[in-house]
């Protein structure tokens, strides 16, 4: 299941207050090459308060893709250098997505 990080110690008063400040929730993407099998995953979900820089959240998963996504013939280069875009553009906003399902959620209970 996947996790939300970063959330650790607020309340959702604190975390519905930084997200009217601009604050996101986003993913990040890693790729992972054997010879002719090609892995890209997504991360767990990081919850980016305003103004926070998402380097120190994505700086792992670029550093694991530069070393281990190339590998992989075709799509080990096609996936690494898209997976690094990505990263270095801030990551995957699913900060919509993510409010959608916890509503839903509490529709349901």
């Amino acid at each position: 299941m996947i996790q939300i990080k970063n959330t650790e110690g607020l309340s959702v008063d604190q975390i519905n207050h930084e997200l009217n400040n601009g604050a996101k929730f986003v993913i990040f993407q890693y790729c992972i090459s054997i010879l002719i099998m090609t892995f890209k995953r997504s991360s767990d979900i990081y919850f980016i308060k305003s103004g926070e820089s998402t380097v120190k959240y994505s700086i792992g998963f670029s550093v694991i893709t530069f070393i281990l996504g190339w590998w992989g013939i075709p799509w080990g280069p096609i996936y690494t250098i898209g997976a690094l875009y990505r990263n270095i553009s801030g990551g995957k906003d699913i900060t919509q997505e993510v409010l959608a399902s916890l509503n839903a959620n509490v529709i349901k209970e």
